[in-house]
């Protein structure tokens, strides 16, 4: 029998760093230990699954946990007007949360395939029937491994620096080298950032290096680093309209990918969306930005966050901080009744002549006509 451990945290202060930089608190959540068939997981809860809403939940890259993931996010407030309409799961890898033990010696990591078997189990304990994911990396990874392998638990995903592919033998040869001549610490950030970053943005790289280094387990870091590096080809195929649609091996839910301009994941990222549904999928390009835009451009996520919910037909009437009352009616939440086969973008506002005019002002590129089968590349401006 699955156990289910909680524990209720009473925590209110706002959710800030402290004056290092690495103080990533929760407050007003639950956590829980979910025993699964290959492990424990450790999650965090914010709010209570809300109708038959999916809940929002996220996965973390590698030597990171949900907190320093994510916290920066979630706790914009344009984000929070958000997510006062859904439930949120943060989901850490086995041994990444704060505070984890190490795992004994011989301990067999799961592998990035049982890392996203797990998941199900959680919403099963949970009770939760459909998610919204956002992922990160090694996190995008299994989110997406989830909606190939259980499409009917999945609604949507924003996949941040995802890379669909395994690594090469000149990666790996790459990634040996590096390991012989360098640190954990030091490979895993030049994972998160380019070689510009790391010189020109001192005060985010020296947050993350400490954070690294100081607040993950680092025996645990590397297995679960190696359990990434060890990951296989998603198999992913752009569907051919009128021949394999039914067939074909690939994301069947909206599908936002996200990566900064200057981010080392680029290149997979484009090759990712190279081999998705163009009538689902958007790729976002955020100028000026690197290897963590959900830490260092929260308001541009948050805003491409709201158009995508409101295209999946969950429609936020929120009134942003930046946008004109006039454009959004009432705080409330409208599901709509439509087929995501329906529209030709994962992200088109259908609220009113007004709103559209909006949305398609802000997602350049992302409302082709049916027949368009170009990748839907859309570039905001940081």
């Amino acid at each position: 029998m699955d156990e289910l451990q909680d524990v209720q945290l009473t925590e209110i202060k706002p959710l800030l760093m402290d004056k290092n930089g690495r103080n990533f608190q929760d407050f007003d959540c639950q956590e829980h230990d979910v025993e699964t068939a290959h492990g424990v997981l450790h999650v965090t809860m914010r709010g209570t699954p809300k109708g038959n809403r999916p809940v929002i939940l996220t996965y973390h890259d590698i030597g990171l946990n949900h907190k320093s993931c994510f916290n920066t996010l979630f706790n914009f407030e344009d984000m929070q007007e958000i997510t006062q309409h859904f439930a949120v799961v943060h989901v850490d890898a086995p041994g990444q949360q704060e505070g984890a033990p190490p795992f004994p010696t011989g301990f067999q990591y799961p592998t990035v395939d049982e890392l996203a078997e797990m998941i199900p189990s959680i919403l099963t304990q949970l009770k939760i029937n459909s998610v919204i994911g956002i992922g990160v990396g090694a996190g995008a990874y299994i989110l997406t491994k989830l909606a190939l392998n259980y499409p009917a638990l999945v609604e949507g995903l924003v996949l941040i620096n995802v890379d669909s592919c395994a690594k090469g033998w000149m990666d790996w040869a790459a990634s040996k080298l590096s390991g012989w001549t360098s640190n954990l610490v030091d490979i895993v950030m030049a994972h998160h950032f380019s070689t510009d970053e790391l010189t020109d943005n001192q005060e985010i790289i020296q947050t993350y290096r400490l954070h690294i280094a100081q607040d993950i387990n680092q025996d645990n870091l590397a297995l679960f680093y190696n359990s990434y590096n060890a990951r296989r080809d998603l198999e992913i195929e752009r569907p051919v309209p009128g021949l394999n649609e039914d067939t074909v091996n690939t994301l069947k839910c909206p599908a936002l990918l996200v990566v900064g301009d200057t981010s080392p994941a680029v290149d997979a990222v484009v090759e990712c969306n190279s081999r998705l549904n163009p009538t689902n999928t958007t790729l976002l390009k955020m100028a000026d930005c690197g290897g963590l835009p959900q830490v260092v451009q929260p308001g541009k996520l948050t805003e491409a966050f709201k158009y995508f919910v409101q295209g999946m037909g969950y429609i936020p009437l929120l009134l942003l901080s930046h946008l004109n009352s006039d454009s959004v009616p009432t705080a409330s939440m409208t599901r709509l009744v439509r087929s995501r086969t329906h529209s030709s973008s994962s992200m088109g506002s259908v609220e009113g002549p007004r709103s559209r005019t909006h949305t398609n002002s802000q997602l350049e590129g992302a409302t082709g006509g049916p027949g368009q089968n170009q990748p839907q590349t859309m570039e905001v401006s940081c």
